[in-house]
Protein backbone atom coordinates (compact mmCIF):
# COMPACT_ATOMS: atom_id res chain seq x y z
CA UNK A 1 0.00 0.00 0.00
CA UNK A 2 2.54 2.85 0.78
CA UNK A 3 4.99 1.43 -2.28
CA UNK A 4 1.19 2.41 -4.49
CA UNK A 5 1.23 5.69 -2.72
CA UNK A 6 4.73 6.66 -3.37
CA UNK A 7 4.49 5.32 -7.15
CA UNK A 8 1.60 7.52 -7.61
CA UNK A 9 3.27 10.79 -6.21
CA UNK A 10 6.31 9.75 -7.81
CA UNK A 11 4.64 9.65 -11.43
CA UNK A 12 3.76 13.47 -11.83
CA UNK A 13 7.18 14.63 -10.42
CA UNK A 14 9.03 12.19 -13.17
CA UNK A 15 6.30 13.76 -15.05
CA UNK A 16 7.27 17.80 -14.60
CA UNK A 17 11.11 16.62 -14.65
CA UNK A 18 10.39 15.21 -18.18
CA UNK A 19 8.79 17.92 -19.83
CA UNK A 20 11.00 20.43 -18.43
CA UNK A 21 13.69 19.73 -20.55
CA UNK A 22 11.89 19.39 -23.83
CA UNK A 23 11.32 22.85 -25.73
CA UNK A 24 12.76 24.32 -28.90
CA UNK A 25 16.78 24.92 -28.90
CA UNK A 26 18.61 27.76 -30.12
CA UNK A 27 21.81 28.98 -30.07
CA UNK A 28 20.46 32.23 -29.97
CA UNK A 29 20.83 33.51 -26.56
CA UNK A 30 17.47 35.67 -26.56
CA UNK A 31 15.84 32.62 -27.97
CA UNK A 32 14.19 31.34 -31.15
CA UNK A 33 14.27 34.00 -33.76
CA UNK A 34 11.58 35.69 -35.78
CA UNK A 35 13.96 36.06 -38.93
CA UNK A 36 13.09 33.20 -41.71
CA UNK A 37 14.46 35.70 -45.03
CA UNK A 38 17.60 36.84 -45.41
CA UNK A 39 18.81 38.92 -48.89
CA UNK A 40 22.73 39.19 -49.01
CA UNK A 41 23.44 42.56 -51.27
CA UNK A 42 26.57 41.99 -53.38
CA UNK A 43 29.53 43.33 -51.24
CA UNK A 44 30.86 47.00 -52.23
CA UNK A 45 34.41 46.96 -52.85
CA UNK A 46 36.77 49.69 -51.80
CA UNK A 47 40.20 48.36 -52.85
CA UNK A 48 41.81 48.17 -56.11
CA UNK A 49 41.33 44.09 -56.74
CA UNK A 50 38.91 43.48 -59.29
CA UNK A 51 36.57 40.19 -58.63
CA UNK A 52 37.30 39.64 -55.11
CA UNK A 53 33.76 41.25 -53.84
CA UNK A 54 31.54 39.12 -56.70
CA UNK A 55 33.54 36.11 -55.47
CA UNK A 56 33.14 36.95 -51.64
CA UNK A 57 29.31 37.59 -52.29
CA UNK A 58 28.96 34.51 -53.98
CA UNK A 59 30.57 32.55 -51.65
CA UNK A 60 28.05 33.82 -48.84
CA UNK A 61 24.88 33.11 -50.78
CA UNK A 62 26.03 29.36 -51.01
CA UNK A 63 26.94 29.12 -47.63
CA UNK A 64 23.79 30.44 -46.24
CA UNK A 65 21.98 28.29 -48.86
CA UNK A 66 23.84 25.09 -47.45
CA UNK A 67 23.50 26.44 -43.78
CA UNK A 68 19.70 26.65 -44.23
CA UNK A 69 18.87 28.95 -41.17
CA UNK A 70 17.38 31.44 -43.70
CA UNK A 71 15.86 31.39 -46.82
CA UNK A 72 17.23 33.46 -49.17
CA UNK A 73 15.22 35.82 -51.16
CA UNK A 74 15.64 39.49 -53.04
CA UNK A 75 15.64 42.29 -51.06
CA UNK A 76 12.41 43.56 -51.15
CA UNK A 77 10.68 40.60 -49.65
CA UNK A 78 13.37 39.82 -47.37
CA UNK A 79 13.22 40.25 -43.14
CA UNK A 80 17.05 40.95 -43.03
CA UNK A 81 19.46 42.35 -45.61
CA UNK A 82 23.02 41.22 -45.34
CA UNK A 83 25.34 43.79 -46.41
CA UNK A 84 29.25 44.11 -46.66
CA UNK A 85 32.16 46.28 -47.88
CA UNK A 86 35.45 44.85 -48.91
CA UNK A 87 37.31 48.08 -47.18
CA UNK A 88 40.89 47.26 -47.30
CA UNK A 89 43.35 44.47 -48.82
CA UNK A 90 46.93 43.98 -48.15
CA UNK A 91 49.55 41.87 -49.28
CA UNK A 92 52.98 42.02 -47.54
CA UNK A 93 55.76 39.49 -47.70
CA UNK A 94 55.26 37.04 -44.05
CA UNK A 95 58.34 34.74 -43.71
CA UNK A 96 61.84 35.17 -44.89
CA UNK A 97 64.36 32.23 -46.06
CA UNK A 98 68.41 32.23 -45.19
CA UNK A 99 68.56 34.43 -47.80
CA UNK A 100 66.07 36.99 -47.30
CA UNK A 101 64.17 35.97 -49.91
CA UNK A 102 60.19 35.73 -49.27
CA UNK A 103 58.79 32.58 -48.54
CA UNK A 104 55.59 33.24 -47.36
CA UNK A 105 53.22 36.31 -48.38
CA UNK A 106 50.51 37.27 -46.07
CA UNK A 107 46.72 38.39 -47.43
CA UNK A 108 44.92 40.55 -45.18
CA UNK A 109 41.51 42.16 -45.79
CA UNK A 110 39.51 44.28 -44.06
CA UNK A 111 35.47 44.22 -44.04
CA UNK A 112 32.35 45.86 -42.97
CA UNK A 113 29.60 43.90 -42.43
CA UNK A 114 25.84 44.85 -41.26
CA UNK A 115 23.09 42.81 -40.67
CA UNK A 116 19.81 45.11 -41.39
CA UNK A 117 16.70 44.43 -40.10
CA UNK A 118 14.51 45.24 -43.06
CA UNK A 119 10.85 46.20 -40.68
CA UNK A 120 12.16 48.94 -39.02
CA UNK A 121 15.90 49.59 -40.94
CA UNK A 122 17.50 49.06 -37.74
CA UNK A 123 21.25 47.22 -37.59
CA UNK A 124 20.88 43.86 -35.69
CA UNK A 125 24.21 43.49 -36.19
CA UNK A 126 27.13 45.58 -37.63
CA UNK A 127 30.89 44.59 -37.17
CA UNK A 128 34.46 45.30 -38.75
CA UNK A 129 36.21 42.39 -39.40
CA UNK A 130 39.87 41.27 -40.14
CA UNK A 131 40.66 37.94 -41.73
CA UNK A 132 43.76 36.98 -42.87
CA UNK A 133 45.67 34.00 -44.68
CA UNK A 134 49.24 33.35 -46.01
CA UNK A 135 50.46 31.13 -49.13
CA UNK A 136 53.79 29.53 -49.89
CA UNK A 137 55.66 31.45 -53.04
CA UNK A 138 56.35 27.92 -54.23
CA UNK A 139 53.43 26.21 -53.44
CA UNK A 140 50.58 28.23 -53.71
CA UNK A 141 48.71 31.52 -55.52
CA UNK A 142 47.68 35.01 -53.92
CA UNK A 143 44.62 33.36 -55.26
CA UNK A 144 44.94 30.74 -53.08
CA UNK A 145 45.35 32.79 -49.85
CA UNK A 146 42.05 35.21 -51.21
CA UNK A 147 39.91 32.17 -50.98
CA UNK A 148 41.63 31.00 -47.61
CA UNK A 149 40.40 34.57 -46.64
CA UNK A 150 36.82 34.72 -47.79
CA UNK A 151 35.72 31.16 -45.87
CA UNK A 152 37.23 32.33 -42.72
CA UNK A 153 34.98 35.24 -43.77
CA UNK A 154 31.86 33.59 -44.45
CA UNK A 155 31.94 30.93 -41.75
CA UNK A 156 32.71 34.08 -39.11
CA UNK A 157 29.66 35.55 -40.72
CA UNK A 158 27.76 32.58 -41.10
CA UNK A 159 28.43 31.69 -37.07
CA UNK A 160 27.75 35.63 -36.02
CA UNK A 161 24.05 35.64 -38.23
CA UNK A 162 22.72 32.39 -37.36
CA UNK A 163 23.99 31.70 -33.61
CA UNK A 164 24.58 34.98 -31.20
CA UNK A 165 22.33 37.28 -31.71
Amino acid sequence: MMVRCLVLRAIPVILLLSLAGCGVYTFNPKGESDLNTIAIQRFDNKTAEYGLADRLTDEMIDAFISDGTFKIIPVDGAEAVLVGVLTRYLRRPHTFDQNDEVQEYKVEMDFSVTLKNTKDDSDIWTERMNQYATFDVETETEEDAQRKVIAILVETIINRTTKSW
